[in-house]
């Protein structure tokens, strides 16, 4: 496959259960060598995890023992980022505000919904102010109703901070109401059957026609 993704572009990744979306992204992370072939950020070949590279997971990973600004925290009482911010607590601080938890910053995980949970991960994960952010199905364990309003929070924190975003998900509605583009994988072999450009206009709903059309095009692609 070939792939390549520009400064700040929101880009939703799907395809069947098994077809590498996943494998993709820890790829990206470093997480995993290819091969073959080479994985490039900036033009230089990924030779491990990076802190300008953060992955968001479907289950959160926090820490249930550490309070929410503390979970938040963490990553910048590392000694490889201790002096990135001058001022730990203001960092905090505007994460709260940005994911809108500044009214449970002394909360534990468990006192969270699944949303909050899943903003607290989002926000950990910007707290060491990476560049990319990798996302492997991040709202795919939410209800529905959850989940459509941590698309609109997803999409407003990706406004906020002009990151760029990589998107794993399984719904096609969501990439197609997200995605600045759409990249469908197939299995055996795998490869990018097509690299999509989503030109509606933004805020889009599943109740659009024209997201009804595109996604309906993208799921004939999988079928």
């Amino acid at each position: 496959m070939d792939l390549a993704v520009q400064t700040g572009e929101f880009v939703a990744i799907i395809g069947p259960s098994g077809c590498g979306k996943s494998t993709l992204l820890s790829l990206l992370a470093g997480y995993l060598k290819p091969s073959s072939g080479q994985v490039l950020f900036r033009g230089k070949p990924i030779s491990g995890p990076g802190r300008e590279r953060m992955m968001v997971f479907q289950q959160p990973a926090l820490f249930p023992w550490l309070t929410t600004a503390e979970n938040i925290g963490y990553g910048l009482r590392l000694r490889a980022n201790r002096n990135r911010h001058a001022n730990r607590e203001e960092t905090v601080a505007e994460l709260l505000q940005l994911v809108q938890l500044d009214g449970f910053a002394r909360h534990y995980p468990s006192d969270l919904s699944g949303g909050m949970r899943q903003r607290l991960e989002i926000a950990r994960a910007l707290a060491v102010d990476p560049q990319v952010l990798l996302m492997d199905e991040p709202l795919a364990a939410l209800d529905a109703l959850t989940r459509r309003r941590m698309q609109r929070e997803v999409l407003r924190i990706w406004e906020k901070t002009g990151k760029t975003i990589l998107f794993v998900t399984h719904d096609i509605d969501e990439a197609v109401i997200m995605a600045d583009r759409v990249v469908v994988m197939a299995q055996r072999p795998t490869c990018i059957l097509e690299i999509d450009k989503v030109s509606l206009a933004r805020p889009r709903s599943r109740e659009d026609l024209e997201v009804g059309t595109v996604a309906r095009r993208l799921s004939s692609l999988l079928e």
